[in-house]
């Protein structure tokens, strides 16, 4: 912890003083007519309106004007914030790869608008349309340049497609907006994916390194008068849903159960949200895309739980990837099944100009000898000078168990984190610094609880490299959290050791960046470097992978690597759950594979992915193949395939060879802007699951869903043996206050 505060205490020093930069601004008026939105800009509104254009190249380089013309105008009325696209086009046709939701600007042509209406820089809004009308819509931290997709609210947009352009028609109620009335400055810019040349265009020049999304990065929009009053930002979205299951694997007669819960949204003030939620139902949420896991430990899977969303980096930020004291997947589910939820609340947003915090409470249900658990999170983010921050956080959660589940299970009744972190950025985001400090308490233990980081680097456009180190005690817990490396599994003796680690983590990689006209926009080399020690810190562990990347002009890709292993085997361990075979034995293993892969042009109605690896693992010699196939009708229907194949020949001791399989093809067929049809299969003889998820999705208003989801799941050895299978249907309706 003692390294924190030294760090907080540096930060002013090494800070230099900031520059007021002029940035670029315009001035927007309010609408002297109705906006009729139908993606025609007709309105006398949008004639008199000030245009925006002159838009920058953000890649594949930042540092000529974009060709291709763009114009955006904005005006307003008492109730919406209204913004008009007219794009330019030198070539025709579009790229629209789906008209489902979400999408974003990765995978097709279209515009995209960032709001910062508080103008602090820690958090801010994206809307965004492609030229048939697909919406889609998230939230930005400052301390995490990726958007997140599953905020949901109900806005509106039309488009019409013309000879050279198309035009596009926003309108964004203020009462889905957080800001205070009383600023007449907002921070904005807007984004121009035009990926049919492969490239992204922003109003704002942006470094390479950054998202086109980056809050540093805005522009300034000047209202006329201070912007019209929020109104009620209240939201309430009830649910009703029934579903009929069938567990044949544990013999259980077929069940038919109805269910009813809402979500509630409620602005507490201009930039502060609660979230409420009461027997939430996840049943229409995309199901998990299965893995070949041949590591020794668990794999991370995100989270899909829309109430879990909404500024999650305020809990879920803490910690490095491996290691995160707070996992939303932990609450909700409890020895390897999902437990009942019966109600959660969450406030999160700014309390200060430079100050976010969140609270949340959620009360678990009792199932099987799964106790009932209540979790409590509270954490703040301090905003320092122009990128550095100050967070901290603490986590609790508290079980409801009898006394004789105490005697026995004494660890289970609480598990308690707490730690701040801090990290230092200069303006230009190219120097970083950070360290971290977190203990946990669970009953008798004492000792050997704590997690310390600490790390920094240079990342720039060309050049980026950062060293990061570890420790973690044997007693530090995390029952919120994730928490890798800390648990190994004994195959022999079938028991979970404890031991606690310290490692090292570096990243290296250069950058040539193609301006001239070559087959090239990148080629990128680097390496990749870690060295674990035990607890006793005797070598535990080193890793070196070397690689070189290249990315096309054509939107393709190729990689390189070589992985280069030293490994000291704690505890035996198996790859699948078999005891028929003889687990892998403790002892040292030196290994070296290499591998490539390849991404064809995803601008194309076909296109696919290879990769390989071959050489060594552990003592076996190892060969994988992965290939992925993608047919698409734009933007109505896509049909993918992905395959993957492990194989592995070990000395006869351990069982002589190992093979794994893994094939999942996808259906997605779009019907309009409002209906969808989702089917994904997953065929994976490592977990022995062949699993199908098919749903039909119905919005038949805004932010109002019916779904219908079939879900079947079978064991893969031998004759396909059905263990469960559901029908859900399930239908919400959204309310606006």
């Amino acid at each position: 912890m003692h390294k924190i505060l030294c760090l907080i205490a540096l930060l002013p020093i090494t800070l230099f003083s900031q520059s007021n930069e002029d940035v670029a601004s315009f001035n927007i008026k309010k609408s002297t007519v109705p906006i009729v939105l139908d993606g025609v800009l007709d309105e006398n509104s949008w004639q008199a309106a000030e245009v925006v254009s002159d838009f920058w190249m953000k890649y594949p380089t930042n540092s000529t004007k974009a060709e291709v013309r763009t114009e955006v105008r904005l005006t307003y009325d008492e109730a919406k914030l209204y913004i008009a696209v007219k794009a330019y086009e030198s070539k025709p046709g579009h790229l629209v790869s789906s008209l489902k939701r979400d999408k974003g600007l990765r995978e097709g042509d279209g515009i995209g608008v960032v709001l910062d209406p508080i103008n602090r820089k820690t958090n801010g809004f994206y809307f965004s349309v492609s030229p048939y009308n697909t919406q889609t819509e998230g939230l930005i931290t400052g301390n995490d340049e990726e958007i997140s997709f599953t905020w949901d609210n109900k806005w509106f947009s039309a488009t019409k497609v013309h000879d050279g352009y198309w035009e596009a028609e926003m309108a964004i109620p203020f009462s889905i907006l957080r800001y205070d009335e009383t600023k007449k400055t907002w921070g904005i810019n807007f984004i121009r994916a035009n990926r049919k040349f492969n490239e992204f265009h922003t109003w704002m020049q942006i470094p390479l390194q950054f998202q086109g999304t980056d809050l540093g990065y805005l522009g300034m929009m000047n209202w006329d008068n201070n912007p019209p009053k929020a109104g009620r930002n209240l939201a309430f979205n009830p649910y009703v849903s029934t579903s009929i299951t069938a567990d044949k694997e544990n013999n259980k007669k077929t069940e038919v159960k109805p269910n009813a819960g809402f979500d509630a949204k409620i602005g507490v003030s201009s930039s502060l949200n609660l979230d409420l939620t009461v027997n939430p139902d996840f049943s229409q949420v995309d199901v998990d895309r299965q893995v070949t896991n041949l590591t020794r430990f668990d794999i991370f899977f995100p989270e899909r739980r829309v109430f879990f969303l909404e500024n999650d980096d305020l809990f879920s930020n803490f910690g490095i990837p491996p290691i995160r004291p707070f996992y939303s997947r932990r609450i909700g589910a409890k020895n390897d099944e999902s437990v009942p939820i019966y109600y959660g609340a969450r406030l999160s947003g700014n309390i200060a100009k430079n100050t976010r915090v969140g609270i949340m409470n959620v009360q678990t249900g009792r199932k099987n000898e799964s106790s009932a658990d209540n979790f409590t999170a509270a954490t703040f983010n301090q905003r320092l000078f122009s990128r550095s921050n100050v967070s901290g956080y603490f986590f609790n959660r508290s079980a409801s168990m009898t006394d004789e589940e105490k005697r026995n299970q004494p660890l289970d009744q609480y598990g308690r984190n707490a730690g701040l972190q801090a990290g230092y950025s200069n303006k230009e985001g190219t120097i970083n610094v950070w360290s971290a400090g977190h203990m946990s308490w669970k009953p008798g233990l004492k000792n050997n609880n704590k997690y310390v980081e600490f790390g920094g680097g240079y990342f720039g456009e060309r050049f980026t490299s950062f060293i990061d180190y570890n420790h973690a005690g044997d007693n530090y817990y995390a029952d919120m959290g994730f928490v890798n490396r800390i648990e190994n599994y004994n195959a022999l003796t079938d028991t979970t050791i404890r031991q606690g680690f310290e490692f090292f983590y570096n990243e290296t990689r250069y950058a040539f960046n193609f301006q001239e006209k070559t087959i090239f926009n990148r080629i990128t080399i680097g390496s990749e470097n870690f060295l674990a020690y035990d607890k006793y810190r005797k070598f535990n562990e080193r890793q070196n992978l070397f690689f070189v990347s290249l990315d096309f002009k054509n939107a393709s890709s190729f990689s390189l690597g070589i992985e280069n292993n030293d490994l000291n085997l704690l505890f035996p361990f198996r790859f699948v759950d078999d005891t028929d075979n003889a687990p892998l034995s403790a002892g040292r293993y030196k290994y070296t594979t290499y591998g490539f892969e390849y991404n064809s042009d995803l601008r194309k109605n076909f296109y696919f992915n290879a990769s390989m690896k071959y050489g060594k693992f552990y003592n076996a010699d190892y060969t994988q193949v992965a290939v992925g196939f993608t047919g698409r009708n734009q933007p109505y229907a896509s049909v993918g395939l992905n395959f993957e194949y492990n194989f592995l020949k070990f000395p006869a001791i351990n069982g002589g060879k190992q093979e794994f399989l893994l094939v999942a093809p996808q259906l997605e067929w779009n019907f309009s802007n409002n209906v969808f049809w989702t089917s994904f299969l997953q065929y994976n003889t490592q977990s022995n699951n062949f699993n199908i998820n098919s749903r039909l999705q119905w919005r038949y208003q805004p932010m109002s869903d019916l779904f219908l989801v079939y879900t079947d799941n079978y064991f893969t050895n031998g004759i396909f043996q059905n263990t469960n299978r559901a029908l859900v249907f399930k239908i919400n309706y959204w309310i606006n206050g």
